[in-house]
């Protein structure tokens, strides 16, 4: 794998590069990558949603209660911090990295992203976060909604089998922690029919809905091994970069 930027060719890159795509597709891996080789942010959009449904859980707000969600929303303050594998996660200045990875936050968090009110509280501190560049922003419609000019856009997808078995992987390797801590690891086929009906309401979601953005480089990782979808991923950000020093250099 190709050496990182220097700290020169690092402090030039203003841009930003949005990842969308289903759960279980990787989003997160590459971001970290292309965060760490291009020097940028990484702005994990989708802690920021398990967080509020952290919260959620933790004061018993009903999930499909928009009202309520919404006004827990504008009650609650969330930031990412970058941390050496990944960033920090405060919900209202606690750090709760460790507690939003079991499986019931994030399924929660796939039922409370359905509603316009906390999809535009989301939005908005995204927006803010990342509206100077220089970040890697990953989640469900960066490349639709919340960064439509990104300078890069990459839509990672998968196979549902495929994305089923990298989650059951994922959570037998971080364990059931938080909320679910008593909870067995769940039988593979299990994971798979979860994430399908997560996929269902991500892509026909009203608000927002997931969705490859017309401009997207379209990475489908089912057949690739982790380096060979990274590599790739970092191929999309060289070719704008190139692009962008060839209009450069003709001015």
């Amino acid at each position: 794998m190709r050496a990182d930027k220097t700290s020169e060719q690092k402090s030039k890159l203003n841009i930003v590069v949005a990842i969308d795509g289903p759960a279980g597709a990787g989003k997160s891996t590459i971001a970290r990558h292309l965060a760490r080789h291009f020097g940028l942010l990484n702005l994990e959009t989708g802690a920021m949603y398990r967080a509020f449904a952290l919260k959620a859980l933790r004061l018993d707000v009903p999930l499909d209660d928009s009202a309520a969600l919404g006004r827990l929303a504008a009650e609650t303050d969330i930031r990412l911090e970058p941390g050496d594998d990944e960033n920090r996660v405060l919900l209202d200045g606690e750090d709760v990295t460790g507690q939003i990875r079991n499986q019931v936050v994030t399924d929660a968090a796939s039922r409370v992203s359905i509603f316009p009110l906390i999809r535009a509280a989301m939005v908005k501190r995204q927006q803010e976060m990342g509206s100077k560049g220089g970040v890697v922003m990953e989640g469900r419609d960066i490349g639709t909604v919340v960064f439509p000019n990104a300078e890069v856009k990459i839509f990672l997808d998968a196979a549902p089998e495929v994305r089923g078995m990298r989650r059951y992987d994922q959570i037998g390797q971080i364990g059931q922690r938080g909320p679910a801590d008593a909870k067995p690891l769940p039988p593979p086929e299990d994971v798979i029919r979860d994430l399908r009906a997560r996929d269902e309401r991500d892509r026909n979601r009203a608000d927002s809905p997931l969705r490859p953005a017309s401009d997207a480089f379209l990475l489908d990782s089912t057949n690739l091994t982790l380096d060979e979808a990274v590599k790739a991923a970092e191929a999309a950000v060289n070719a704008w970069l190139a692009k962008r020093e060839m209009a450069d250099s003709q001015r």
